[in-house]
């Protein structure tokens, strides 16, 4: 079983959105677990109060080091052993696919750490964090966003919790490329229609027309994935040609 621990200020709001549809299936049937921990569970003081003023002044507040190291330490000691964790930081790595798949090959639990406020005390960081995760060049009001997309990216790709591996294999970034369009009936809608080789039962040609499709809208929306990508095989070649040609 594949397992993630979030630490957080909103356990409930985090647990009910990762229980539904296909996460929840993959818990129900034991392929994963995801707990919420609650860190105000784990301060020392009668209000719960997890935050205090910054040191050096300025606005807002900074979470303390202490009750996030109490909720961290209490995990760890569960489990047996230093668990690798992540803190949710727009400080951090961008978060990509290949993370995704890192993080699911390389550990079987994680513990993904919300902020809020102005950030954490880097204290915690320095001696519990592994890693600091970010979704993109962005500021949120709070970590748990970006360690429930974490948390759904690298589940769906435990073995069981999709049905089959194709499933993500095929899907964009897996290979480096953007997924090709899709269709759904009806076979006409709003005078758009489905491309006729989609209906035609050729699987190959099907295959050919997507991974085309695929190569076209990488280099049209993301030249950035395009540049590295490797179409030097005959089959790409011919399908560069064609594009060229149209």
């Amino acid at each position: 079983m594949y397992r993630i621990d979030i630490m957080t200020l909103f356990p409930d709001v985090v647990g009910d959105m990762l229980c539904e549809s296909v996460l929840g299936r993959g818990q129900e049937r034991g392929y994963i677990r995801v707990e919420c921990h609650q860190i105000r569970d784990y301060t020392v003081n009668k209000q719960k109060q997890v935050d205090d003023y910054p040191y050096g002044g300025g606005r807002g507040a900074v979470m303390q080091a202490d009750p996030l190291y109490r909720c961290w330490e209490n995990i760890c000691r569960e489990a047996g052993e230093r668990v690798h964790t992540i803190y949710m930081s727009p400080a951090g790595k961008t978060f990509t696919q290949r993370d995704a798949r890192r993080l699911k090959d390389d550990y079987r639990r994680l513990i993904l750490v919300c902020g809020h406020y102005e950030g954490i005390d880097e204290r915690f960081i320095e001696e519990c964090v592994d890693e600091e995760i970010s979704l993109g060049d962005f500021v949120m009001t709070g970590g748990e966003i970006p360690a429930m997309a974490v948390a759904d990216a690298v589940c769906r790709l435990v073995p069981g919790v999709l049905s089959d591996p194709s499933c993500y294999e095929k899907e964009s970034h897996w290979n480096g490329m953007l997924e090709a369009p899709q269709y759904s009936r009806p076979e006409v809608w709003h005078d758009r229609a489905v491309p006729p080789v989609l209906l035609s039962g050729n699987h190959a040609k099907v295959d050919q027309w997507r991974r085309k499709q695929s190569i076209l809208r990488t280099r049209q929306r993301r030249p950035d994935l395009y540049e590295k990508l490797d179409l030097s095989s005959k089959e790409d070649r011919k399908l560069l040609k064609e594009l060229e040609e149209e």
